[in-house]
């Protein structure tokens, strides 16, 4: 069922504790999970496999580098440049673990709350306060760890704990010296230190990972974590024409152009004077397009980590690469498209937002279904009044008789949009003929480039007629001038309706139908 928000946050606003409690009977249905349907993929994760691909292609071994690293690595790193980095920086904060005591007014409270104040309660909640001050007990898991020590449940345990220890809900964060890396470079360090007597000459490795810039604002160029595909080279002879070599080949097997390579004027300091470079590939009619960036780790800071041998450098950004070669102008659209891409569902998508309201489920219902559909096709053009026999048999332990009819004078046995078919063209859901209506331009461009679905309204009535047989053996069912979809047993998904909505769409089935359907039990059941 749907959650009534407006109501459950009057409730939790009088009291959180009962209406958790309450309301945890909302949610928990029958299931929804419905495996078979294949899912889409993201196009920036799909674009860093890209790249994870070609770099295995390479011969370079994957690696996870450390997304934490402490401010002194990048004074290490950077030397006297390293305050403008780490101005680029989140540095991380954590909250303190308070002494806690537990005098006789808290004892009081402890029971006004619910939670038993006998000696050994008492020192089991002192014990389990000391280890949540050494760290032997996480806060995540301090309500659970004072319910079972004072046995009492979790929603008075955590009365306990805001109501007599107020002081654990009253810190203020205090930062540390660590923090989240804004460029990979300052982990591969760290890796490379790790490994250089490990490993065998060359090491070739690589990381597809985030990185984090402290930007003042997201645009449309910006994101504060972005992705990086960076690798390294070590070994004693490694060189900046490695740099180049590897280069090119990554942009040539992401199918760009050609390949430009520039030594940059001003050369990070992490990187040996004159080594660094920026890599250029041609881009269709966008022109020369910086991609990449690669350069010789410094001695100076290879020395800070002792490390013995050179190592290149070679970085990418997962986002560019992605926005080229997917024709976005807006960073933002392409790695959260749920909050800034725009809306679009394909005709395809929203036909699949078509469902009938009533449907036979076995076989004989099924039967019915089809016989109701062949007998109105055998005699669409029958002169009224009319009846003909469409189906006689047994349908869930009953036997019936089911009639197709038309009881007007002077008429077909169907109107003329019994046949018409459901066909879905740019947010609009229409009902069409098979011939005609040919100077109606949007119908014309719906037969030439929409998704027809098959459905025609003589099918949904069909199916709709065979239910209420199945269900109750009787139905006489007569459906005229067709206005909505419900008419026909059709319903389009909340999303199809908001999407249809959206772009100003709209659903047009109108049409006379005058389908007729009547059943009838050959024997009194009673």
């Amino acid at each position: 069922m749907k959650i009534r928000i407006k109501e459950v946050l009057e409730k939790a606003e009088k009291d959180f504790e009962e209406a958790w409690r309450e309301t945890g009977s909302l949610v928990g249905g029958k299931g929804a999970f419905a495996p078979g349907k294949k899912g889409t993929k993201h196009v920036l994760i799909e674009t860093a496999n890209r790249l994870r691909e070609i770099y295995l292609e390479l011969g370079f071994d994957e690696a996870v580098n450390p997304m934490i690293v402490d401010e002194g690595d990048i004074y290490k790193q950077y030397g006297h440049e390293a305050p403008a980095i780490l101005d680029r920086c989140y540095y991380l904060a954590a909250l303190p673990r308070p002494d806690i005591g537990i005098g006789s007014e808290r004892i009081a409270k402890i029971r006004e709350a619910g939670g038993p104040t006998d000696e050994a309660s008492l020192s089991r909640l002192k014990e389990l306060f000391h280890d949540y001050k050494k760290g032997k007990v996480d806060g995540d898991d301090l309500v659970e760890k004072v319910a079972e020590g004072l046995g009492v449940p979790d929603t008075t345990a955590l009365r306990i704990l805001n109501d007599v220890f107020p002081e654990l809900r009253m810190l203020e964060p205090v930062p540390t010296k660590l923090l989240l890396r804004s460029h990979m470079t300052s982990a591969w360090f760290l890796t490379c230190a790790a490994v250089q007597h490990k490993l065998e000459m060359p090491v070739m490795l690589f990381s597809v990972g985030l990185r984090a810039r402290r930007e003042q604002q997201e645009d449309a160029t910006h994101l504060r974590f972005h992705h990086a595909a960076s690798s390294i080279i070590m070994d004693e002879e490694v060189s900046v024409e490695d740099g180049k070599r590897v280069s090119e080949e990554v942009i040539k097997r992401l199918g760009f152009g050609e390949v430009r390579v520039e030594r940059k004027k001003v050369t990070a300091k992490y990187y040996a004077p004159g080594t660094e470079h920026e890599v250029f590939a041609k881009v269709g009619g966008t022109g020369w397009v910086e991609l990449m960036d690669f350069g010789l780790y410094s001695p100076v800071a290879l020395a800070h980590y002792g490390i013995e041998y050179p190592v290149l450098n070679i970085g990418i950004g997962v986002e560019r690469v992605a926005m080229l070669l997917h024709g976005y102008k807006d960073v933002r659209e392409l790695a959260y498209p749920q909050f800034y891409g725009e809306w679009v569902l394909s005709d395809a998508s929203l036909a699949r937002q078509l469902s009938f309201i009533e449907e036979p489920f076995t076989e004989e219902g099924k039967a019915v279904e089809r016989a109701i559909v062949e007998a109105i096709e055998g005699h669409k053009d029958a002169e009224s009044p009319c009846e003909f026999m469409a189906y006689e048999g047994k349908v869930s332990g009953r036997e019936v008789r089911v009639r197709v009819y038309e009881p007007d004078p002077g008429v077909r046995l169907v109107g003329p949009a019994a046949f018409n078919e459901l066909v879905v063209y740019r947010a609009n859901i229409l009902g069409i003929p098979p011939q005609g209506m040919e100077n109606v331009e949007l119908v014309r461009a719906a037969r030439s480039a929409g998704v027809r679905t098959g459905i025609r309204y003589v099918d949904a009535v069909a199916k709709m007629a065979a239910s209420r047989i199945e269900r109750g053996g009787q139905a006489d069912i007569r459906v005229r001038m067709v206005k909505l979809l419900s008419d026909i047993n059709l319903k389009v998904s909340e999303v199809g309706l908001r999407y249809i909505s959206s772009r100003q769409g709209k659903i047009d089935v109108r049409g006379p139908a005058f389908i007729g359907v009547k059943s009838e039990l050959m024997i009194d059941q009673s």
